[in-house]
């Protein structure tokens, strides 16, 4: 999927009243969402150079299910979240054979790279806009992360 057919897909998802459509194909996912009413429709397309649309999706209600009592979580109040400045593919390391960029407890500080998020082909170096300590890795290496998504959380220092 190019860049062009991508832009015609924004543009389709605005006018057609849908909040969220998904694509996924061999080597490549992409989710795009609105603001609009909440209305899902998720979309296989196979490997073809045209973008067919699926119509939305209705769902019925379903009832409450109880759930099972939640552990207290734990505080992170105090931690300052580092998160994805983009869609893609995150990774730990710039390639299998080589280092971590970070690792829990390990202390970084504003331009470090922390990890490498790939976005149709080109890999992204993200880099810190805090100082601290890692705490917790959110996400597994070689991940999908969507915009915003946390990655790291860090202990100021």
């Amino acid at each position: 999927m190019d860049i062009k057919q991508i832009q015609e897909l924004i543009k389709f998802v605005s006018r057609s009243g849908v909040n969220e459509v998904a694509i996924e194909q061999e080597n490549f996912k992409i989710t795009i969402k609105t603001n609009q009413a909440p209305t899902v429709v998720h979309a296989t397309v196979p490997q073809a150079p045209l973008i067919q649309a699926a119509a939305p999706v209705a769902t019925a209600p379903t009832a409450p299910v109880a759930t099972p009592a939640v552990p207290a979580a734990e505080d992170t109040s105090n931690y300052i979240t580092v998160k994805s400045p983009m869609i893609g593919t995150f990774y730990r390391s710039a390639g299998p054979d080589k280092p971590m960029f970070v690792n829990v407890g390990d202390e970084i500080g504003t331009g470090k790279v922390v990890c490498i998020i790939e976005a149709m082909k080109l890999f992204n170096e993200i880099e810190s806009e805090v100082s601290g300590r890692i705490v917790k890795i959110l996400v597994d290496n070689a991940s999908p992360v969507e915009y915003d998504q946390p990655l790291f959380l860090v202990e100021p220092i």
